[in-house]
């Protein structure tokens, strides 16, 4: 069987030429970039503690401070948890990935981005490696919502929260394609984080993360609607809670988790390929 190939940088070395890399090379490569992430989230801790803070903040601010104020659907009754943490997750996973914007500027910022252009490694590598990197960091950040949840009064099904983690999880690694895309195209990591605090902000805040969409403004129901985070968040509550019926959401999410990848992953590849 013919191997598949992946088009490899070129070697530092003049006149060399740089083998075909395999595509088990190439998953080897992303999955070294990923490791080098991941030891540095290991050795300053503080990164994965101040990204937890916020959503906790947010889970007890809206609990307690706006929980008993809002009002929820009928079928939730007033376990206000069970409509909350699903929607929590999906917006840590969301700003979460905003990290890849700012972790790839700052690596290019530091020429760490030349130095892994300079070895003959699958061009796909440094993306891969970064975005699933992201992915564990906001698989395990959700695991930590979860415990926090059982705290306040969140009941899930079990095996039905598996399924809700995953199409969380499977947004925030599209969502991370993105993001690579953003941190290649400004000049540092400071408006990277501007610009991807810009898409994520409006998106997340209105959409039925917090509060029902039907609570909204007619003209901004509209565009809360149809978001791919009103869309992974309602999915997200059918598949934990087993409440209402969130099977077109569902399907909705994968067509939006597909089509992100679709179209960032080539971007994004063809961004980095491009950059001297």
């Amino acid at each position: 069987m013919t191997a598949v190939t992946a088009e490899a940088e070129p070697a530092t070395t003049v006149g060399a030429v740089a083998p075909p890399v395999t595509l088990g090379v190439a998953l080897s490569d992303a999955a070294t970039i990923t490791r080098r992430y991941l030891t540095h989230v290991l050795r300053q801790p503080q990164l994965l503690v101040f990204s937890t803070v916020q959503p906790v903040m947010f889970v007890l601010l809206f609990r307690y401070v706006f929980g008993g104020a809002l009002q929820l659907p009928p079928q939730f009754g007033d376990n206000y948890s069970n409509f909350l943490l699903p929607g929590i997750f999906v917006q840590t996973v969301a700003f979460g990935a905003t990290q890849t914007a700012i972790a790839l500027a700052d690596d290019l910022g530091k020429g760490v981005i030349d130095r892994f252009r300079s070895l003959p490694m699958a061009r796909s590598a440094v993306l891969v490696g970064r975005t699933s990197a992201d992915l564990v960091r906001g698989f395990l950040v959700v695991l930590i919502m979860t415990v926090v949840g059982l705290i306040i009064g969140f009941r899930p099904d079990w095996l039905g929260l598996l399924g809700a983690i995953g199409i969380v999880v499977a947004l925030g690694f599209a969502m991370s394609w993105i993001y690579a895309l953003v941190g290649m195209s400004v000049p540092n990591s400071e408006t990277a984080q501007a610009a991807s605090f810009v898409v994520t902000f409006p998106i997340v805040f209105a959409s039925a993360v917090f509060v029902p969409t039907q609570t909204m403004p007619d003209w901004l129901q509209v565009f809360a609607e149809n978001n791919p985070i009103t869309h992974v968040a309602e999915a997200s509550r059918w598949l934990a809670t087993g409440i209402g019926d969130g099977s077109s959401h569902l399907v909705w999410s994968l067509v939006w988790i597909v089509g992100l990848l679709v179209v960032f992953i080539p971007l994004s590849v063809n961004r980095y390929r491009r950059m001297t």
